[in-house]
């Protein structure tokens, strides 16, 4: 190596650094946005949940807590758990609607994320029937947030430290959130690379074809194959290439971003599909950067929004913000160990640091793991059965026979942020091409034959014609795919059965002697998209049941 090249290595090492840098930057105004939003999703999905609440979070409804802990694998942590009591549990429902609020002013804004993350795991695992990919992101994306600074700006605790917040931070923990959402988009755009009706451009004009999920504009678009065709594949080629969310700079990255949001807002307003629209856009509005904000500014006076016309707004809230008590248990416990503001925030630091180092080094210790069992896979030249599927049962086998990675795996499984394998979100590999709604065939005592989940004479017609209105939230299509994938392996069917049928005595004056669950299928081809009568059906059983002392009889579905 010559003397010029060496000379030249601290130069070009510090440019890359300032490289991953920029990358990995995050404005503490974004930053204080994606916290309002977090605070707002955790309020929104606590309302849309009470609607739903004794059916599906109390030991009256569908899924009693002996449930949950039978059928969890690991130690879930949830401290909702600890209670069986409805009213118990409604008020943690409220206690954690207040902290959602105390995240949203920014007030304690690390202890308020903290506990904020452990009740959102605590509900999820109180109830991991009605989950989503939107649960298993918000959750992950929560967590990293715990070591970054949400409070900088736009919050109490910023008017209490009454000094100029940083611009910007960028450390290994903006890399992590940044690279959360990265990884979700890539690993998705790669599984569709394996589908060629993702790669034809066929997947949207099918995923609109499904009734079961398909809302508000979604009939008016799907309207437009051709349209369809193309945004699909656009969907497809900025999965693939979500990289460059970390790689662009300035106003491209902006663009770039911009199409992701347009993107979700699309999903948003066409497809029934839970929060997983909104938790998204929650994470991808990282990625605007300063130039983001200084460009909004601008367009704000050229709008005739001069910063002037908000500042009394602005001091009052400051105002407003001064009044809330300074209260920092940990400089009252530093002051009682002899320890000033200083040390005391030293060691704040320093025990963030070594948390998410823990966090670091288990991440890497697993994926060292793994990468050294599935190489020898990936340059093996004898492939009996496809490479894929060989790679997903070492991996799988990893986690269970590895003393280890096991630990680590238990560990992140309990406070619900294992990392999914692979991110099969928004329809992938293959987009479904089948609707789906149920019909549970009852016989009465009086030998009446009904439709128990539709309550109606019994039929094996579509209950409507916009299927997803056969159910009340978007939760319970959640459950009920839970149903579906139970049968004859958990209880969870068992305990809808019999909920059905105490129910339906109380609600109809009539028992019911048994129960079957079947799922109708109706296979989706392009010929058939508009026209759901053509489609070919099929009755597939989910569970019989026989009501009370009953003995379960099979109710046949049509031939």
């Amino acid at each position: 190596m010559g003397p010029a090249i060496r000379a030249a290595l601290p130069e070009l090492g510090h440019r890359f650094q300032a490289h991953l840098k920029r990358c990995v930057r995050i404005d503490t105004r974004t930053l204080a946005l994606f916290r309002i939003v977090a605070a707002l999703l955790i309020v929104a999905d606590l309302a849309l949940r009470a609607r739903n609440f004794s059916y599906f979070y109390t030991d009256d409804g569908v899924v009693p807590r002996s449930l949950v802990l039978e059928v969890s694998s690991g130690y879930p942590f949830s401290i909702y758990h600890l209670t069986t009591n409805s009213t118990v549990i409604a008020t943690l429902f409220v206690l954690q609607g207040l902290i959602a609020v105390q995240l949203l002013v920014g007030y304690r804004t690390r202890l308020a994320t903290v506990l904020s993350f452990l009740f959102v795991v605590s509900l999820d695992h109180h109830n991991p029937f009605v989950l989503s990919y939107a649960d298993t992101l918000f959750r992950l994306l929560l967590f990293w947030a715990i070591f970054l600074p949400l409070g900088e700006r736009w919050s109490v605790d910023a008017v209490h430290a009454d000094r100029v917040p940083r611009p910007s931070v960028a450390n290994v923990a903006s890399a992590l959130i940044l690279g959360q959402m990265v990884y979700m988009y890539v690993t998705n755009g790669l599984i569709k690379t394996q589908s060629e009706v993702w790669t034809g451009g066929n997947a949207a004009p099918l995923v609109l074809a499904l009734d079961e999920i398909t809302f508000l504009l979604g009939d008016v678009v799907s309207g437009f194959p051709t349209l369809l065709e193309y945004g699909g594949l656009l969907w497809f080629y900025m999965l693939v290439f979500a990289w460059l969310l970390l790689v662009l700079p300035g106003r491209a990255r902006m663009l770039f971003v911009g199409l992701f949001v347009g993107g979700h807002l699309a999903f948003a307003l066409t497809v029934r599909i839970g929060a997983f629209p909104y938790v998204a856009l929650a994470g991808v509005v990282l990625f605007l950067q300063g130039q983001f904000w200084d460009d909004l500014e601008t367009a704000g006076r050229w709008l005739g929004i001069e910063g002037s016309r908000i500042a009394p707004g602005v001091a009052a809230l400051e105002r407003l913000a001064t009044r809330v008590p300074d209260y920092r248990p940990d400089l009252t416990l530093g002051r009682r160990l002899g320890l000033d503001a200083e040390r005391v925030a030293g060691v704040r630091a320093r025990t963030y640091t070594l948390g998410l180092g823990l966090v670091v080094v288990s991440m890497l210790f697993v994926a060292a793991v793994l990468a050294a069992n599935v190489a020898p896979i990936v340059v093996d030249g004898e492939r009996e059965e496809p490479i894929e599927e060989r790679i997903d049962e070492t991996i799988v086998d990893t986690l269970e026979s590895s003393t280890g990675v096991r630990e680590v795996e238990t560990v992140a499984s309990s406070l619900g942020i294992d990392q999914p394998i692979g991110w099969g979100v928004f329809a992938g590999p293959d987009p479904r091409t089948t609707d789906r709604y149920y019909v549970f065939p009852a016989e009465t005592a009086s030998g009446e034959r009904v439709d128990a989940y539709s309550e109606r004479p019994l039929s094996y017609d579509r209950p409507s014609d916009e299927l997803q209105k056969q159910y009340g939230t978007y939760r319970e299509r959640f459950y009920m795919n839970s149903v579906r994938r139970g049968g004859f392996y958990n209880d969870v069917p068992v305990h809808l059965a019999e909920h059905i049928c105490d129910r339906w005595e109380a609600d109809h004056g009539e028992e019911l002697t048994a129960v079957n669950m079947y799922m109708v299928g109706e296979d989706i081809t392009r010929e058939t998209i508009d026209d759901p009568s053509s489609r070919d059906r099929s009755y597939t059983e989910i569970y019989r049941h026989g009501c009370g002392d009953n003995d379960a009889t099979v109710i046949e579905p049509p031939e």
